[in-house]
């Protein structure tokens, strides 16, 4: 059996990937020891949420916890229909730019003990974040940990079908900038074996799908027996510092 991933990669403060939130600006990569380069959409995640972010958010049920949310668009589009979300990011500018947008965020890793653990209605793993740690099975296990029983993971996956674990490090290739630190685990998973790798760990398909060049899949725990189905009611959004938390919500952070 695999083991968990480290709480806090090296690579979460990487001075590239930093300085590219800040800014809103790429060029930057994940870059693999042979030297393949994996764009990543700095300017995608430091805009508002588009028309695909929303129809994925559409389906979340109860409160919902952004894992990896960066720069906070998906949390701020949440706290803007009313909904209960905490956005959580290994990197510090991340949690810096999403609390710039008035929303709650913790600077922490998924493996580390979390506000709300086995409350939570939805988790989002979005941007490649089915990726985190460099095991999909370990990042499965903790997820179904952290969901409420019948909660509902939504995650975006690999435009091909794929299933790669690898070392990487963040460069910004314009500037000849690489992370100062070691490279670290990551995955590229695509539908096909996220299925596979879900119906094995006890996860219930509920759904996949396609908008654009981006593939979603969503995934159920066993105990539940409804679709992955828009709510129909949207939660109040609850702050980081809220004074007197309430007893049902999983925000309050710790």
């Amino acid at each position: 059996m695999s083991t968990a991933p480290a709480a806090r990669p090296a690579w979460a403060a990487a001075d590239p990937y930093s300085a590219a939130l800040r800014t809103g600006r790429g060029p930057l990569f994940l870059r693999r020891s042979d030297g393949w380069l994996l764009p990543l959409e700095v300017e995608r995640w430091c805009a508002r949420a588009d028309a695909v972010d929303r129809a994925v958010l559409d389906r979340c049920e109860g409160a919902v916890l952004d894992v990896g949310c960066g720069p906070g668009r998906l949390v701020a589009e949440l706290a803007a229909r009313g909904r209960t979300a905490l956005g959580i990011d290994v990197s510090e500018a991340a949690v810096e730019q999403t609390a710039r947008l008035g929303c709650p965020a913790l600077c922490r890793s998924v493996f580390e003990p979390l506000p709300g653990e086995g409350r939570w209605g939805t988790v989002l793993l979005m941007d490649g974040n089915v990726g985190i740690g460099g095991d999909p099975r370990a990042l499965l296990r903790r997820t179904a940990r952290l969901l409420r029983p019948g909660g509902l993971l939504l995650a975006e996956t690999a435009p091909v079908d794929i299933e790669e674990r690898t070392l990487v490090q963040v460069v910004d290739v314009a500037h000849h900038r690489a992370a100062p630190a070691d490279p670290f685990p990551w995955a590229r998973i695509g539908t096909p074996a996220l299925l596979r790798l879900a119906c094995r760990a006890g996860w219930r398909p509920a759904g996949q799908w396609t908008a654009g060049d981006r593939r979603f899949v969503a995934l159920r725990t066993r105990t539940a027996s409804r679709s992955a189905e828009p709510p129909k009611r949207a939660a109040v959004i609850s702050s980081q510092r809220a004074r007197k938390p309430s007893g049902d919500s999983p925000v309050a952070a710790r």
